[in-house]
């Protein structure tokens, strides 16, 4: 029987509450579901404002927009993450600027972040690989000595903590991802979140097509009318109601998948370089990834593994490596880790409702190839 790389847990009661939804003909965004829900999730993360968007990528460019970056600004990131992260910055007309990452949790370098700082740099965006969280400590130190804005990409963190605190609410503003390879979802969508009375004001201008329909729906004025520059960002009422049973299972989910991950770490320690969790963090367990000593290894395992039936597969490949990087952007950067990484990770199985004996298939399966 194959195993798959991840599969999301979601059934009848989903279908139910978009049906409710549907039948009612209250599918538009900005409904009664999609307002309790952005309460809920505020509440639960611990942060004022929660939005929903309709994905990640769209809540990264959210936060680039209202923080009102432009040409000539540049905003640091990790080489070692997916292309919307610099995607968000380079629709500001701002530059992005990679820096390194970390070989045991694969999150920020920011001592090589540090290195990177100029006159021009106004943002950094630390990603919080695998649900593990960036040391913020570190990352908010160099963010107040630069007077730079700090956004959180927890794309795949949601439900995960840093010394207690929810991911996505340290920084000025965090981005959540709920895309159908996540935790959980909704099949796609996302979140802006923030303290920042003013970055949710003007959030909420640009993802309602630069209006201020929001007020309008709150009854603070008695009609809406074109006050930004925007697009649309809103999530439908259909999704949110997918995605409101969904946060209900979010402890339910996460709890499944770190007894997963844990077992995994029994069962390959000692023969694999495995992921590290450090002190202060509450992981959601987002992926379980492991690195070989080199590509050539990598490529095999995996295609003998594809060969079983069992979905691994490699991860980012680093950007400032690509083609777009190197061809457009003309970036010449050497990040010795990223590079690294990029050759000789692999992901394995992980998703709620993968059952113990696969995940001890898997590791039997691998632990041949490597041992």
């Amino acid at each position: 029987m194959n195993i798959p790389l991840s599969r999301p847990l979601i059934g009848r009661a989903e279908a139910n509450a978009a049906a409710k939804v549907i039948l009612a003909g209250a599918v538009v965004g900005r409904g009664e579901l999609g307002l309790a829900l952005e309460r809920r999730m505020a509440r639960d993360i611990g942060v004022k404002h929660a939005l929903l968007t309709t994905s990640g990528t769209h809540a990264l460019e959210l936060s680039m927009a209202v923080l009102g970056l432009g040409p000539g600004d540049e905003v640091i990131l990790p080489s070692f993450t997916f292309s919307s992260v610099a995607n968000a910055v380079l629709r500001q007309g701002a530059a992005p600027v990679f820096c390194d990452v970390l070989e045991d949790t694969l999150n920020i370098d920011v001592s090589d972040a540090a290195r990177r700082v100029t006159k021009r740099t106004r943002a950094i965006i630390p990603v919080h690989y695998a649900g593990v969280a960036c040391d913020m400590d570190a990352v908010g130190r160099l963010a107040r000595g630069h007077g730079l804005a700090v956004v959180e990409d927890a794309a795949h963190a949601v439900g995960a903590r840093w010394r207690g605190r929810g991911l996505g609410s340290i920084g000025d503003a965090g981005c959540l991802s709920f895309h159908a390879t996540k935790n959980i979802t909704c099949g796609e969508g996302g979140a802006f979140l923030t303290d920042s009375d003013a970055l949710a004001r003007k959030a909420e201008f640009f993802r309602e097509k630069g209006t201020n329909r929001s007020a309008f729906i709150r009854g603070e004025i008695k009609k809406y009318t074109w006050v930004s520059e925007g697009s649309s960002y809103v999530l439908s009422d259909v999704l949110a109601a997918i995605l409101t049973e969904q946060w209900k299972r979010l402890p339910a989910i996460n709890k499944e998948r770190g007894e997963l991950h844990a077992l995994y770490m029994a069962e390959l320690a000692g023969a694999l370089r495995l992921p590290v969790i450090p002190e202060g963090c509450e992981s959601s367990c987002h992926l379980f990834h492991a690195l070989l000593p080199d590509r050539k290894t990598r490529d095999r395992c995996l295609a003998e593994l594809k060969r079983r039936g069992i979905g691994a597969a490699f991860h980012y490949q680093p950007l400032h490596a690509s083609p777009f990087a190197r061809n457009v952007l003309k970036d010449r950067s050497r990040l010795p880790v990223s590079e690294s990484v990029g050759d000789r990770l692999i992901r394995l199985p992980l998703y709620a409702g993968l059952k113990k004996k696969d995940v001890l298939r898997v590791c039997a399966a691998l632990k041949r190839m490597v041992l």
